[in-house]
């Protein structure tokens, strides 16, 4: 309760919340709010002006842009939720392994995650992307099993800074076993690093996904994605440069609004910077702190 209390003294996280939350039931409901076919070809409607039958216009096949751009919420933002889901999944489990029982767990774990981060993040989607072929899906594997490593030694800090309390320690001479200690005592007081570390990472996977989806490397016609969108009014960006609105538009609203919220969450779950007044990013960044520990 006190998350939500602190949350709604945040005027922008709230209007994020909202943006985020639209977005969302707007992309499950895309077959039902489309006003039309977004695979339709219409030639004669080739470059069509906005009108009140197709509000944003027509592209260079004469498909609805208004109906390309919700079904393109779909890879764009809920396929990132979802592979986000899961590597926070596997992130979290490992995390917690490595941080509650230290030793050669925590040695495997942390020497597999160092190896995965020794590489950058483009240089290894591009690289799973070359082994597995180009699509969507290919790309999501690649994410999954490159941001996990991130994920899990983020938790992994998070959880040495509570292992060795003395509830902890108090709960583990009385008996309780390691999985109840685990679920009961570290998993509530981590979750807010985790939930903070989740929704920080949102804006800049729907901005890979896109990135990829632009290059041609990512979900292929004649399906919708934003990045794609992007690509294909980019043939004519000087005749007809409002094509390439629309998609811009959005993934600069979506990204900015997992961003702002974000740091709303941060605010209201961190309790030194509601005291101070601090904004988020003069705290130490997690991924400094991590690589330090």
């Amino acid at each position: 309760m006190n998350v939500w209390k602190n949350s709604a003294m945040d005027k922008m996280g709230q209007l994020s919340l909202i943006v985020v939350v639209g977005v969302i039931i707007a992309g499950l409901s895309a077959p039902v709010l489309v006003p039309h076919d977004p695979l339709a070809v219409q030639m004669s409607l080739r470059y069509a002006e906005p009108s009140w039958e197709y509000l944003l216009g027509n592209d260079q096949l004469g498909r609805c842009i208004l109906s390309r751009l919700l079904y393109g919420i779909r890879p764009s933002v809920l396929a990132v939720l979802l592979v986000l889901l899961l590597s926070v999944l596997i992130g979290a489990i490992l995390g917690f392994l490595a941080g509650y029982f230290r030793g050669k767990t925590d040695t495997w774990i942390m020497r597999i995650c160092d190896v995965v981060l020794s590489f950058p993040g483009y240089v290894m989607t591009l690289a799973m992307v070359g082994i597995l072929g180009v699509g969507l899906e290919n790309i999501l594997i690649a994410f999954v099993l490159t941001k996990w490593a991130w994920f899990a030694r983020v938790i992994r800090t998070s959880v040495l800074q509570y292992t060795e309390m003395d509830y902890i320690r108090f709960a583990r001479t009385t008996g309780m076993g390691h999985g109840a200690i685990i679920r009961r005592h570290l998993i509530p007081v981590t979750f807010a690093d985790i939930a903070v570390t989740a929704s920080s990472s949102v804006g800049s996977m729907i901005l890979q996904i896109s990135g990829f989806s632009f290059l041609g490397l990512g979900i292929q016609a004649p399906q919708a994605e934003w990045g794609m969108m992007l690509n294909e009014a980019r043939e004519v960006m000087f005749t007809r440069p409002e094509m390439m609105l629309p998609p811009a538009i959005a993934i600069v609203i979506v990204v900015s609004a997992f961003h702002f919220l974000a740091d709303s969450l941060q605010v209201a779950l961190d309790p030194r910077l509601r005291q101070s007044g601090l904004q988020p990013d003069r705290l130490p960044d997690q991924q400094e702190v991590a690589v330090r520990l």
